[in-house]
This record gives structure tokens, C-alpha cells and sequence, in this order.
């Protein structure tokens, strides 16, 4: 089972819907290939399915991806940024143990973000507090090793989240929140079309005892149309250069 991207859902309206000029069609596809079940919030054979796109694909976390995972840590000294959660390079496999039992409880969907042109893992990212009764989810989790951030990896990889989200798993709303220290985090949100909502005050403590205020955005189920047209033009616009 696949979806091209943009265009809409299969399942969703019926057929694959034409994308928009300039854009090369994408696939997101929905591994282990035929006979694979439809996608469906929480655990099962759809959470282990990978994500892919035309510059990068987002697998399943799993053991094989600890070593590339470091090293995209490494790349940049993510554990040091004080405005973020990721894990040292030494934490990794346990962040990863965590991220498994998460999917197998149905609650989270935890990626490695693969750059197709070289292979190499780029970082990773998260569907996670999956509410199937109130039909949200967050994405969160979020980090991608300094050679690419800024480069339209991680615009992409919330595309093929977003259009997973809503046009396969159903959801209503999405949400993605962030610490109101980190500035860089809030603008590549808000260009994802998401609207902030307010700041959640004394929210979580970080790493170094910093009490932080978290920003919340969000995008809801009407919105999600125009929000990918909007992203989709602006990853072409990038191709394009």
C-alpha cells in the first residue's frame, strides 16, 4: 500500500490525486511491500512500516540503526544544545529501548531519518501520545545531526509525518511543541503551517535543571490541505535552486 505525495490519500476520497506542477511525484510507502495491512494507530505490522519520500524515508527505530544513529549526535554535539532532549551518544541504545516499548504499546511511532542520496542516518523523529479515541498525536523528538539541518530533510520528513497522520491514521489534530527558548524550532514550525496556540508555563525540567516554558502549535484536520500545498511548493521551490 502506497500514497503519492502531494496528491491525497488512497482510501481517502478515492484515487491518487494529480500533484502539483513542478513537484515531482514522491511516494510514501508503506513497507513490507504486498499483503502489508492499512495502516492504524498504535502497535501491530503498519507501526513497523517506513515512511519514504524523495530525499529522505523514515524507518521503524531499531537496533540496526544505533551506530549511524550516534553518529548523527555526534554531528554537531546534539546532547549539548540546552533548548533540546537528545540523547548523548552513550544513552542512545537506551533511548532507543524506550522508543520499541513505546511502539509496542501502541502510544508512539519512533523514526531514523534516512538522507537516500547517501544512506547515511540523518537523525530521527516521532509520532508519539497517540490518542486513537480523541483521534491527535504529537511529533516530537525531533533532531537531525548539523550536515542536515537547514538542507530540506526535515521539512520533508514532517510532510511524510503530517500526510501519514491525517490522510492514513485519521487524526484530527497534531501537535508539535517546543522550548519557547528555542527560536530556530518555533520558525521551522510555524512555516509548516502550524498555528501556535499559547505557552504552556513551567513545563518541563531540562537536563541542566532549567525549568522550561514549552510552545504549543498545532494543526487540525481542515487545515492540513492548504498546509501541504504550502509545504509542498516550498520543498519544489528548494529542488528547484
Amino acid at each position: 500500500m502506497d500514497v503519492r505525495l502531494p496528491g491525497g490519500p488512497r482510501g481517502h476520497g478515492g484515487g491518487l490525486l494529480r500533484h502539483p506542477p513542478g513537484l515531482p511525484p514522491q511516494r510514501l510507502a508503506l513497507t513490507p511491500g504486498p499483503g502489508a495491512v492499512r495502516p492504524r494507530p498504535g502497535g501491530g505490522t503498519a507501526a513497523r512500516a517506513a515512511l519514504a519520500g524523495g530525499r529522505v524515508r523514515l524507518e521503524p527505530l531499531d537496533p540496526r540503526h544505533h551506530d549511524g544513529l550516534c553518529e548523527a549526535v555526534r554531528d554537531g554535539n546534539l546532547w549539548e544544545l540546552a533548548v533540546t532532549l537528545v540523547p548523548h551518544p552513550d544513552d542512545v541504545r537506551g533511548f532507543m529501548a524506550d522508543a520499541v516499548a513505546a511502539r509496542e504499546a501502541g502510544t508512539d511511532r519512533a523514526y531514523a531519518t534516512v538522507d537516500l542520496a547517501t544512506g547515511r542516518i540523518a537523525g530521527s523523529t516521532r509520532l508519539m501520545r497517540i490518542d486513537t479515541a480523541h483521534r491527535r498525536l504529537e511529533i516530537g523528538w525531533t533532531f537531525l545531526g548539523r550536515t542536515w539541518q537547514r538542507t530540506g530533510v526535515n521539512a520533508e520528513a514532517e510532510l511524510l509525518m503530517l500526510a501519514h497522520a491525517f490522510e492514513e491514521l485519521g487524526m484530527n489534530r497534531v501537535e508539535l511543541l517546543t522550548d519557547v527558548r528555542n527560536a530556530a524550532s518555533r520558525a521551522a514550525i510555524a512555516r509548516l503551517g502550524a498555528t501556535r496556540e499559547g505557552v504552556v508555563r513551567r513545563h518541563m525540567v531540562m537536563r541542566d535543571g532549567h525549568v522550561r516554558d514549552t510552545v504549543i502549535f498545532s494543526l487540525t484536520r481542515p487545515e492540513w490541505p492548504e498546509a501541504k500545498r504550502a509545504l509542498c511548493e516550498r520543498l519544489a521551490a528548494r529542488r528547484a535552486v
